[in-house]
C-alpha cells in the first residue's frame, strides 16, 4: 500500500526564494491528506502535478499564518473548479470563524460540503478513522495552541501467493477468506492451509508530523517508535536562545528528539529565512541522528 509524503513548503514565517511556507501532502493508498496550507500551496500543487480535487482531508496545526494563509484560496479554487464532493477540514476551533468571515465578505457560498472538525490542544485524542488509517492529535508546546498529527496505518490483510494458488487451482472466490487468514476445506476432503498459500502483510507504518514546538519532550510518548517523524528545525543550535523565545526547535534538538524517540527516519523543515543554504542544518541534525533528511520542496519520501 502506498504511504508517502510530498513536501510542498518548508519555510518558516515568510516565504523565501525556492521555499514556500509549510505544507505537505500525504498519500495513503491513493487517498490524499493535506497537512497545513501555507501561502501559495495551491501553486505548489500545480507545480508538482498534484490535482487539488484529489484532496479530501486537510489538517491545520495552528493559526500562525505560515501554516494556513493558503487555505482560503485553495478552498475557493476548489469551489470555482466545480468541486461537489465533501471535504473534511481539521483544525483549531477559531479557524471556522476565520473562514466564515472571509466567505461572508466575499459573498462566496461554496458549492461543496465543508465538514469542519475542531481539534482541541488540551490532550491527545483520535480525531479521524477510515479503512486505511487513524489520525491522532499530538499536543505541542508553541506560543499559541498547536497540534501535530500522527497518521497510523491499519494492519492490512494477508498477502496471497498467487502462483501457488493457481497451481492448486484455487479460484478467486476463495481469495477473501484466505486474505482474512482462514483455512479452506473442500467437499472432496482437500485442505488448504492458509500459512502455505499466504504471507504476513507488511507491518503498519506511522508518520508523525510535529509543526511548531519547543523541544521539551512533552510529546515524546506519542512519537515513540514512529516509522517517520517530521519535526520542525527552525534554527541552528547557536540560536538556541532565539528558539526558546519563539517556542521553536533547533536542528540539533530535532535530532536528539528523533534519537530518544527511537524513530526510523527524521525529516526536518520549517527553516528560518535567514538560512539560504540548508546543509548546516542537516549536518547538525545528523551529528546525533544519522537517518535525517531535509524536507526539500518537491521531494517525495516513502514512509
Amino acid at each position: 500500500m502506498k504511504f508517502e509524503v510530498t513536501i510542498l513548503g518548508s519555510s518558516s514565517a515568510t516565504p523565501v526564494y525556492n521555499r514556500n511556507p509549510t505544507a505537505q501532502l500525504l498519500n495513503c493508498n491513493e487517498k490524499f491528506y493535506l497537512i497545513d496550507c501555507g501561502e501559495g500551496t495551491q501553486q505548489q500543487l500545480i507545480r508538482y502535478g498534484i490535482k487539488a480535487s484529489k484532496i479530501d482531508y486537510i489538517f491545520i496545526s495552528h493559526l500562525h499564518g505560515d501554516h494556513y494563509f493558503g487555505l482560503v484560496g485553495l478552498l475557493s479554487s476548489m469551489h470555482l473548479n466545480g468541486r461537489i464532493k465533501p471535504l473534511r477540514l481539521f483544525g483549531p476551533k477559531a479557524l471556522l470563524e476565520i473562514l466564515e468571515l472571509q466567505f461572508k465578505y466575499s459573498e462566496t457560498v461554496i458549492r461543496y460540503a465543508l465538514e469542519f472538525v475542531p481539534v482541541e490542544a488540551d490532550h491527545s485524542r483520535m480525531i479521524f478513522e477510515n479503512a486505511d488509517l487513524t489520525v491522532e492529535s499530538i499536543i505541542l508546546n508553541h506560543r499559541i495552541p498547536c497540534t501535530g498529527y500522527k497518521f497510523i496505518q491499519k494492519k492490512r490483510l494477508r498477502k496471497l501467493l498467487i502462483e501457488k494458488l493457481e497451481e492448486a487451482q484455487i479460484t478467486v472466490e476463495y481469495f477473501p477468506l484466505l486474505k482474512r487468514g482462514a483455512d479452506l476445506t473442500f467437499p472432496d476432503g482437500r485442505v488448504i492451509l492458509n500459512k502455505e498459500y499466504t504471507m504476513d502483510p507488511d507491518e503498519p507504518k506511522t508518520y508523525c508530523y510535529c509543526s511548531d514546538t519547543l523541544a521539551d519532550g512533552s510529546y515524546m510518548a506519542q512519537i515513540k517508535g514512529a516509522t517517520a517523524l517530521y519535526h520542525e528545525a527552525t534554527f541552528l543550535h547557536d540560536m538556541l536562545d532565539r528558539a526558546n523565545q519563539t517556542h521553536h526547535t533547533t536542528a540539533l534538538q530535532a535530532g536528539e528528539i528523533a534519537k530518544e524517540a527511537g524513530v526510523e527516519h527524521l525529516l526536518i523543515g520549517h527553516f528560518s529565512s535567514r538560512y539560504k543554504v540548508l546543509q548546516p542544518l542537516l549536518d547538525e541534525a545528523r551529528s546525533v541522528f544519522e537517518t535525517t533528511e531535509l524536507a526539500i520542496e518537491g521531494n517525495t519520501f516513502q514512509i
